[in-house]
């Protein structure tokens, strides 16, 4: 079978009239050797995905907002090693010193701007500034770890990044990148777009499934940039792949290259996969170079293999697409022959399930923790079936055998098998990129049957805004502004929880007497963000 048939197989489920999909390019020594659109760019207008289709990259602008640091730091008009608050004072003293260098590492310990905005009820559809999101940033009295100790991603990190420039700059991210970046590199199609209200020609419209079929506008409706929002095609990436090669870039050769494509450490030593807005990893043996995006209908990746000259790109507007995944498998079809190592082979699927009993499925129910990601799984009984539900997925588990499942029509796979005491489990996950294994502990501690001591108004001076928790028919619900009530559910001992694209974790604290005076709130990317019970 012809390689491009191989790779048009994995993308048939998109190539129709009535979906939106995705573009890719497949390079080879600099060269495109195969580019393709799948589905539609308008929905609308029935205009169809193309390589000169613009999408917003999301997460995969953070490289070009590296690089525009990197052209500073060599115009000798700032140091990566220098402290944030000497650009930005209006961000506290910490404890430890945030370098410029720790916010491109991912490294400084600051929390999630886009998380603080959603326990703050602020709605991303709403116009928000530059300036009000590094406010919010800066009222933050705590970080979430000590500067340079682990390696947590952070779109704060970016923002200021992208603040950094236009203070020492005088311009706009835009502008200096414009000048900098995508003049030199002729990338005439590509830009930061810091203005929701401006026309885009040959924009691809984000795109989201909707409730009983079809789908509906997923977009950015924001101005703020730096961590997100570079819009591009498929043939401007090409001349930005190219450079890595032959850098062009301020004159500086291949030394700048050099320097963003060094995997670098932590305080300790360790060596940590990412930084400047790339993710240094190996497939199959072979060395890459690579980053994703996400962000509303727009899924994005780009993976280079530099030892092969060879790289995929895959550009989507539709959120439940996996682009990682996807680029991925474009890659092993073209580089089969070239890998030296075997590669992750997906979680095999079993031949055949056994039926369990649900007395035996029941045993399994209860709420999974694993502290070290944040994350909390919640497994229950439906129509004699055992489910499981992490954020906003919800997936059914059939048994293998008495301790071992495996989940069934999800897009990402799981495989989890239980200690013998159930009280932990091994999970292993295919998000498209390699097999990734987490334990998970049952919470054991039992919920309180009285919760009328967890109702109440909390408040955040670190937000500048509180919700409430109210008790209704022995139900407890969340409710902020800006956003309808929500079901918290008791997880535990103190702890409820509810379900976004993400855990919301909220752990009560108490007085020596035992009652309520406020909690934390956690997530995956915030740390016990304290309100004190009104």
């Amino acid at each position: 079978m012809l390689l491009i048939t191989k790779v048009d197989e994995l993308f048939v489920r998109w190539d129709k009239p009535n979906s939106p999909g995705c573009a890719i390019a497949v390079i080879q020594n600099e060269e495109i050797v195969y580019q393709r659109g799948y589905g539609m760019a308008n929905l609308e207008y029935n205009i169809p995905i193309t390589s000169n289709s613009v999408f917003d990259i999301a997460s995969n602008s953070k490289q070009f907002t590296a690089m525009c640091i990197v052209l500073l730091a060599r115009q000798k008009l700032l140091d990566l090693d220098d402290e944030l608050q000497k650009y930005i004072p209006e961000i506290p003293q910490y404890s430890h010193p945030i370098t410029i260098r720790y916010l491109i590492e991912h490294t400084s310990g600051l929390r999630d701007y886009l998380h603080l905005m959603l326990f703050a009820g602020m709605r991303f559809e709403n116009k928000y500034s530059n300036e009000e999101i590094i406010a919010l940033i800066a009222r933050q009295k705590s970080l979430n770890f000590e500067p340079g100790t682990e390696q947590l991603y952070c779109n704060s990190s970016y923002i200021l990044l992208a603040e950094i420039v236009r203070r020492i700059s005088g311009k706009s991210l835009r502008v200096f990148a414009q000048e900098h970046i995508f003049a030199p590199l002729g990338m005439n199609n590509t830009h930061f777009h810091d203005n929701f209200r401006e026309i885009v020609k040959n924009r691809a419209n984000g795109y989201a499934p909707k409730d009983g079929g079809g789908f509906q506008i997923d977009m950015s409706f924001h101005d703020f940039c730096g961590d997100g929002q570079l819009y591009t095609t498929i043939e401007d990436l090409l001349l930005w792949d190219r450079n890595f090669y032959h850098n062009i870039l301020g004159g500086y050769g291949q030394d700048l290259i050099e320097e963003v494509t060094t995997p670098r450490k932590l305080n300790n030593g360790e060596i940590i996969s990412g930084a400047f807005g790339l993710q240094i990893g190996d497939r199959g043996g072979l060395k890459t170079i690579s980053h994703g995006g996400s962000w509303t209908g727009y899924q994005s990746n780009f993976i280079r293999f530099p030892e092969r000259q060879f790289s995929v790109i895959c550009l989507a507007n539709l959120s439940t697409l996996n682009a990682t995944k996807l680029a991925f498998q474009v890659a092993d079809i073209y580089l089969e022959n070239d890998y030296i190592e075997n590669i992750d082979k997906p979680i095999s699927r079993s031949i055949s399930s056994i039926n369990l009993p649900v007395v035996e499925l029941q045993l399994k129910v209860g709420f999974y923790h694993n502290p070290t990601i944040g994350s909390i799984l919640e497994l229950e009984i439906k129509d004699e079936k055992l489910m499981a539900k992490l954020a906003s997925m919800y997936f059914q588990l059939i048994p293998i055998d008495t301790n071992h499942f495996q989940s069934v029509d999800n897009e990402i796979d799981y495989d989890i098998e239980f200690s013998e005491d159930i009280t932990r489990m091994i999970v292993k996950l295919d998000p498209g990129n390699g097999i990734k294994t987490y334990t998970f502990e049952k919470i054991l501690d039992s919920p309180k049957n009285i919760l009328v001591d967890y109702p109440g108004t909390y408040y955040s001076a670190e937000l500048e805004c509180g919700f409430k928790i109210n008790l209704v028919d022995n139900k407890l619900y969340y409710k902020s502004k800006s956003y309808p009530p929500s079901h918290l559910i008791v997880a535990g001992q103190n702890v409820f929880i509810r379900y976004l694209t993400y855990i919301d974790k909220f752990e009560l604290v108490r007085d020596r007497e035992g009652r309520v005076i406020g909690l934390y709130r956690c997530c995956d990317r915030v740390r016990r963000l304290y309100f004190s019970k009104q």
